[in-house]
């Protein structure tokens, strides 16, 4: 390449390869179809790489495109992430910060933090993805996460808040009409709620506990939400972090002596927003939160 190609090149290319077509990839932009036209071939021209391919359904990308599809990617989150902070630099804690952490501390635990956040900070703003994918730091897919592991890239800025005690739990109802087993044994003569798919937790799990497998579960979710939404119906016996099943007396712990499960906890954030006033605030805003929520 003769020439460094400009941010906007690459983003009519990636909405190109989203959209497929450069009609649908112009109003995505709000530009027009010539402008995203030109954008691609400076870039097939650049690259001495054909980038797409037309067939009757649209535009086709190429082994070249999809290759460099992460890459812009992750100039995109990058761009996000420097319009948020520019955004930002105003007096005050404003501007948005993107939090992720897994579904159950996303929606049962985190909120109370965020309420108290926008009590102090109007100005601030939130995006709060629940979700168990693991979000990529480093590619700003998020600015701050709650992981149940410890990170392992050192760019990142990384506080240990303790472990999230995991046990098996039933509503009340389901134990005064089933019993209540007294051996790991007995579970298999209950109805238990677990993971459709395969999971790391569930393959943990299994190797410390052979009996919590798929093949024994009478409900199944891969969703951790629906799980605990079905212990606390009474559907059956199912993994409920303790702290969570606390809130609630009708939840019982089931065998507390023979079954229990530590996740390490962490809050963590890019090192390069450590400078980042909103950022810091929110983080230790979390922090703070998980602890409190480990040790209810």
């Amino acid at each position: 390449m003769e020439k460094t190609m400009g941010w906007e090149y690459y983003r009519s290319f990636l909405a190109v390869l989203t959209e497929g077509s450069l009609s649908a990839a112009a109003r995505k932009l709000g530009t027009t179809q010539p402008t995203v036209g030109r954008h691609v071939s400076a870039l097939e021209a650049a690259f001495k790489q054909v980038l797409f391919t037309r067939t009757p359904s649209g535009l086709v990308p190429t082994d070249a495109a999809n290759a460099l599809k992460g890459y812009v990617e992750s100039m995109q989150s990058t761009a996000a992430a420097l319009e948020r902070e520019a955004l930002s630099q105003e007096q005050g804690v404003q501007g948005t910060v993107r939090v992720s952490a897994s579904e159950v501390i996303g929606i049962e635990v985190v909120p109370r933090a965020l309420a108290s956040l926008r009590r102090e900070h109007p100005s601030l703003k939130i995006e709060l993805m629940a979700t168990n994918r693991i979000q990529d730091l480093l590619r700003r897919e998020a600015d701050i996460a709650i992981r149940m592991a410890p990170p392992q890239q050192e760019a990142l800025v990384a506080r240990k808040v303790g472990h999230v005690e995991l046990g098996l739990f039933a509503h009340t109802d389901y134990l005064a009409e089933r019993g209540m087993p007294a051996t790991i044994a007995e579970l298999e003569m209950h109805a238990l709620i677990g993971f459709d798919e395969e999971t790391p937790f569930l393959r943990a799990a299994r190797a410390k506990f052979p009996v919590w497998s798929r093949d024994v579960f009478t409900l199944r979710s891969d969703s951790d939400v629906a799980q605990l939404a079905m212990i606390r119906a009474g559907c059956g016996i199912g993994i409920c972090q303790s702290a969570l099943a606390r809130r609630d007396e009708r939840l019982v712990r089931v065998l507390p002596d023979a079954f229990s499960f530590l996740l390490e906890t962490w809050v963590t954030m890019h090192g390069d927003l450590r400078g980042s006033r909103r950022c810091r605030t929110v983080f230790d805003a979390l922090v703070a939160c998980m602890r409190d929520h480990i040790d209810a």
